[in-house]
């Protein structure tokens, strides 16, 4: 792990849980749509906001 200086930690937390929670509401959203096109929308919305979140995770292990 690089050596990340706790402003930098407290900015990669924040982006974490905002990237978490863009990917539970794209879910929902997913859950919720009866059109097929905005289903398939939301869940690559949510797909990519879970490779940021995964991406990022890897800056704390």
């Amino acid at each position: 792990m690089a050596n990340l200086t706790t402003e930098e930690l407290r900015a990669i937390t924040d982006q974490l849980k905002a990237e978490q929670l863009l990917v539970k509401k794209f879910k929902s959203y997913a859950l919720m749509s009866t059109d097929a096109q905005i289903k398939t929308q939301c869940e690559q919305i949510a797909g990519k906001h879970q490779h940021h979140f995964d991406r990022l995770l890897t800056y704390l292990n």
